[in-house]
């Protein structure tokens, strides 16, 4: 599609810059909305002129609300709106926003819904694969294997895992996925794990030994009998594709089935990226990536220092997409949302590092690999401070 036009909006006799931030304040998201809106109303006391007006609205969690809100910022007058929260209804209010010519800068980590003039602020699963697959490879890492839920969300992290290893020389030796709606992920664990037959195997050599009486064979069955099962897996690193309660389940079945954290590696993606990931002892030494957390750091102090709690993960979104706005607000020449302001190549340094939007929408994000700890993560490849330009 091509890129939409500059739009002004309507000036007051003040010379107001209107822009709409459409956010889930009621519904099952409502707790988070009211948290992104409060991220995004420190961004502009900290960004904004008096010029410029926060129109907020209620998208009610669903795709029609959020029509409804955009069609409201649209009449009031926005120059440009940020959100929605989710892909659906992000997805609705793409055909209102273009047909007024005004940008959106959604929330969705879906890059489906980019383009036409929507630029989409999430954290990309297939930029976090392939920068720690990228980072697994330079550390001396080939044979790969992913552990994912059988859901739209694993099969593009599957997706971009396979072209991120076979890209880096590196080969995918197994790919399991599990029911993410299962009360057990025990049959999925123990077939990545070859259990059974791996088991067996193990079996096999102690009953070949039992009943010798050489030292040689007293000696293996002795180092037998504190094994679980017999040979190696094919893979040096697992790729555990998941996040929350699901993930600690999960990680917990690995040394279980006798895939040793000592011997492979594991990868996670962004949703590993919480307070409290070492409280499951599997996933100690993992890496995954993610935004630095330094560049991350002031904003959680602040936050918690104005509204007295810790603002969820997604909360950084609001508040770089408010502080854009802002700047993009005060431009010399005037507000410019035009779509050469919104993907200049430079990009933009944010509350989660720098970043910049690509012409197809979809936002680029310097990324930093953590290892995790028992008492949080460390970073151990720092993320970039600038964008290299791109070569055509």
């Amino acid at each position: 599609m091509a890129p939409i036009r500059s739009t002004m909006p309507p000036i007051t006799s003040e010379g107001t810059v209107r822009v709409g931030l459409l956010l889930p304040l009621s519904g099952a998201n409502a707790e988070l909305g009211q948290a992104m809106l409060n991220a995004a109303q420190m961004a502009v006391f900290h960004f904004a002129d008096k010029r410029f007006e926060l129109l907020t609205q209620d998208t009610k969690g669903t795709p029609q609300g959020a029509v409804r809100a955009a069609t409201i910022a649209v009449g009031d007058g926005a120059s440009m709106i940020l959100g929605p929260l989710l892909s659906a209804s992000t997805r609705a209010v793409g055909s209102v926003a273009q047909a007024a010519n005004v940008p959106v800068v959604a929330f969705s980590s879906d890059h489906s819904v980019a383009g036409g003039g929507t630029y989409t602020m999430g954290f990309l699963p297939s930029a976090e694969i392939k920068r720690i697959v990228t980072f697994a490879r330079s550390k001396g890492v080939r044979r790969f294997a992913a552990l994912a839920p059988d859901n739209v969300y694993g099969e593009t992290v599957v997706t971009a895992f396979e072209d991120a290893v076979a890209a880096n020389g590196g080969t995918v030796a197994r790919v399991q996925f599990y029911d993410p709606h299962a009360e057990s992920f025990d049959d999925a664990v123990r077939a990545l794990a070859n259990y059974e037959a791996r088991r067996q195997s193990l079996l096999a050599q102690r009953r070949e030994l039992q009943g010798r009486e050489d030292e040689v064979s007293l000696r293996a069955l002795r180092r037998l009998g504190r094994l679980q099962t017999l040979g190696e897996l094919p893979f040096d690193a697992l790729l555990v594709a998941d996040g929350g309660k699901r993930l600690q389940s999960v990680a917990a079945l690995l040394p279980f089935y006798d895939i040793d954290p000592k011997k492979v590696r594991m990868l996670g993606t962004g949703q590993w990226d919480v307070p409290g990931i070492g409280t499951e002892p599997a996933l100690i030494g993992g890496w995954f990536a993610a935004p630095s957390p330094t560049a991350r750091a002031d904003f959680v102090a602040a936050y918690r220092e104005t509204y007295g709690a810790a603002p969820p993960r997604l909360a950084t979104l609001a508040y770089d997409a408010a502080a854009l706005a802002a700047v993009l607000a005060r431009g010399k020449d005037g507000p410019d949302f035009s779509a050469r302001a919104i993907t200049v190549p430079s990009g933009f340094w944010g509350r989660d590092g720098i970043f910049r939007f690509l012409p197809e929408g979809v936002a680029e994000r310097g990324l930093a690999v953590m290892k995790v700890g028992r008492h949080g993560a460390e970073v151990i490849s720092r993320a970039p401070e600038s964008f290299q330009a791109k070569i055509n």
